[in-house]
């Protein structure tokens, strides 16, 4: 046989896939929705919920009474427990988003304005705390540089005079440039001597903290005559403007806040620069090996880390506290390493958890006024949150969810 009968299989079209039944892009897509990631935080949540509920009626003394003669009358234990759990997260949801027995509308969304008031520094420390995370470092110090934000802020803003406008900028550039110095600190010794960037920013937070309650000591911070620790309170001029009016106090921060959250997703997913933090943060060695410099990237990454938990204490102190105490910071920069967990280093992530965080904060107090329960249990709920959301295959586990695979089902892509 020769050359010419022989048909050229080479040039041949490959044969085209079979198109998949519906059922099986049904069967696909459930899978891929059971076995992503926002199920499974979902269902965190709820877990947490369930617990919670636990506890909740296992500290009402009406349902421990009730359980006292349970076998007579058990519809009465559980009657007084769903009482107490549902008011109780009733009372939650009323403290956090919506006062639905409130008189009027505008005493109703007070809640809501509430928790984006708590939330709005949360979510700006927590981006600073995602960034240097997603380079592959740990930035404990964010309370640190949230005190130096404040304090450098707040002088600015009570000491100057200067037109309205003028002022909120210069103090908030100020206060970004406070964290930034108090994080690059830690960043240079990293890129220069190796100190292991962990230790270096939890002795930064205890000298902003020591070095705070100094300054309230001074004359330049303290109010004149007075022997409380506290500072002059921040000239009008350079006050946040309030977002909803004079009856609520949210202000113009928590636009700040979702700015911060769209610059950090464009430098991170967008910049050459953002390229290089993820590039080191993901293999230095290959970074190295590809012309980056790891060092030069370790240091700017903690300025900008710092720079925005600077932004965060100069939010809160322009914003909200309108003076400096030596608690002014609070628990931010801690409660930004749990945020920056449950947002999973994602600025939209971010802002969602620091919204849920900011809505059990405000909520709880409200639960703990109205129906008497321990605002700890609001405490408990953000533990069991971030351990669930951190366990991912115990709540798989749990409601026997498939483990995420890596291929892509048939031709469905």
């Amino acid at each position: 046989m020769t050359d010419e009968l022989v048909p050229d299989r080479a040039a041949a079209p490959p044969a085209a896939p079979p198109e998949p039944s519906s059922e099986q892009r049904a069967s696909s897509w459930l899978r891929r929705v059971s076995s992503g990631e926002v199920l499974t935080t979902v269902l965190a949540f709820v877990l947490a919920l369930v617990i919670g509920g636990i506890l909740i009626a296992a500290v009402d003394k009406k349902v421990t009474a009730a359980a006292g003669y349970f076998f007579a009358r058990p519809g009465d234990l559980l009657g007084a427990a769903w009482h107490s759990v549902s008011g109780a997260y009733a009372a939650l949801f009323r403290g956090a988003v919506l006062d639905y027995q409130a008189t009027t509308v505008l005493k109703a969304i007070r809640p809501l304005t509430e928790t984006i008031t708590t939330s709005t520094p949360l979510i700006i420390a927590s981006l600073a705390v995602a960034v240097a995370f997603r380079a592959g470092l740990f930035n404990i110090g964010a309370q640190g540089q949230v005190i130096m934000g404040a304090v450098v802020s707040g002088y600015v803003g009570f000491t100057f005079h200067l037109p309205p406008v003028v002022a909120v900028l210069v103090a908030l550039v100020v206060g970004v440039l406070a964290g930034a110095v108090w994080g690059g600190i830690a960043g240079v010794l990293k890129a220069r001597t190796g100190a292991h960037e962990v230790i270096v920013t939890i002795m930064l937070n205890y000298v902003a903290s020591f070095l705070l309650a100094w300054l309230l000591t001074t004359s330049a911070f303290r109010v004149h005559g007075s022997q409380e620790p506290k500072s002059q309170t921040v000239l009008t001029n350079a006050q946040l403007p309030l977002l909803f009016g004079s009856q609520y106090r949210a202000t113009w921060g928590f636009v700040l806040a979702l700015v911060a959250a769209a610059f950090v997703w464009w430098l991170m997913s967008r910049s050459r620069l953002g390229f290089q933090f993820r590039a080191v943060g993901a293999n230095p060695y290959a970074s190295r090996t590809a012309g980056i410099s790891v060092a030069r990237m370790t240091a700017y990454v903690m300025l900008a880390s710092g720079a925005l938990a600077g932004l965060a204490g100069a939010v809160q102190l322009l914003g909200t506290s309108k003076y400096l105490t030596d608690g002014i910071a609070g628990t931010i920069g801690f409660d930004a390493i749990t945020v920056a967990l449950l947002g999973r280093s994602k600025p939209g992530g971010i802002v969602a958890a620091g919204l849920l965080y900011g809505g059990l904060s405000a909520g709880g107090r409200f639960m703990e006024v109205v129906t008497g329960t321990p605002i700890d249990i609001v405490l408990v709920l953000q533990a069991l949150v971030v351990l669930f959301i951190a366990a991912p295959g115990l709540v798989r586990t749990i409601f026997r969810l498939p483990a995420p695979s890596a291929d892509v089902e048939g031709a469905l892509a």
